[in-house]
């Protein structure tokens, strides 16, 4: 995990140096070293090449140097300097036939190192929480329209809940899955929920009732699954969005003979991990 961060982290000191070079240095001065630390002006080129990526994701169609000049509120004669930089790293491109440009192939590089990463930051905090529990662990993404498991801390226990990885998940039976819907808008939820709950054969009044259950698990920080999904197998599930702005959910199954007597012991230590993981992405 560390070894991954820093290289990440070199990338993007990489790249902010050859910004900085670039957009501030060359225009003033010959100088061919770029510096060894960045004063308040590198920062000032870091923040606007930012603004430029993120008009380039908004337009996947390619925006010409006036276009982008307009919605960052820069000079052109600016916005050359950073696009050429950006250019020079391939975090932006040209595109061969309408002349614009768009986000390069080296950022699509950086996304997937985030996302598969992800597995790697969360396995720890998983891990303590199995031992914490006695109890299995998984922890699944929002993909369209059904949570995918992609990671799990199998428990001691002989009698144990265990899904296979890769597997597929509904979004309104299981306690993942609610979880992370509770963190979208009504709006999406009602589109999502609707079509999954009109394929298994309810109505409105099912999505009324859903929607009351979202409310409480947005109350209560947590959502819950007692033989909705599977007889016999209970869940409780805590969801985050993570810096790649990607829903996650950790859940912890249990057999539904024995998640009462736990229930209480394995919400708390999973709202306590979910704290840790969450102050760990913010730090």
């Amino acid at each position: 995990m560390l070894l991954v961060r820093q290289n990440y982290k070199n990338k993007l000191y990489h790249y902010t140096i050859h910004l900085y070079y670039n957009v501030v240095i060359m225009p003033k001065s010959p100088q061919k070293n770029a510096p060894d630390n960045l004063p308040v002006q590198g920062i000032q080129v870091i923040a606007r090449a930012a603004a430029v990526l993120r008009v380039l994701k908004d337009d996947n169609e390619g925006l010409s140097l006036g276009q982008i000049a307009g919605r960052v509120g820069l000079a052109r004669s600016t916005v050359q300097r950073i696009v050429n930089a950006l250019v020079a790293e391939r975090l932006v491109m040209s595109l061969p036939n309408k002349g614009g440009l768009r986000l390069g192939p080296e950022i699509q590089a950086l996304a997937a190192a985030s996302r598969l990463d992800i597995v790697t930051v969360t396995r720890p905090y998983l891990a303590g929480l199995s031992e914490k529990t006695g109890e299995t662990v998984d922890l699944a993404a929002f993909r369209s329209d059904h949570m995918a498991f992609i990671d799990q801390i199998v428990g001691p226990h002989r009698l144990r809940a265990v899904a296979t990885v890769g597997e597929a998940f509904p979004l309104t039976s299981t306690a993942n899955g609610k979880a992370c819907l509770a963190l979208m808008d009504n709006e999406t939820i009602e589109t999502l929920a609707t079509r999954e709950l009109r394929s298994g054969g309810r109505g409105m009044r099912a999505l009324a009732k859903f929607m009351r259950q979202i409310d409480q698990v947005r109350a209560l920080g947590y959502a819950t699954d007692i033989d909705e999904h599977t007889d016999g197998i209970s869940a409780v599930g805590a969801a985050f969005t993570a810096p790649d702005s990607q829903h996650y959910a950790v859940s912890i199954p249990v057999p539904s003979h024995r998640f009462e007597k736990i229930r209480a012991n394995i919400t708390e230590c999973l709202q306590a991990t979910m704290a840790q993981m969450k102050a760990s992405y913010s730090a």
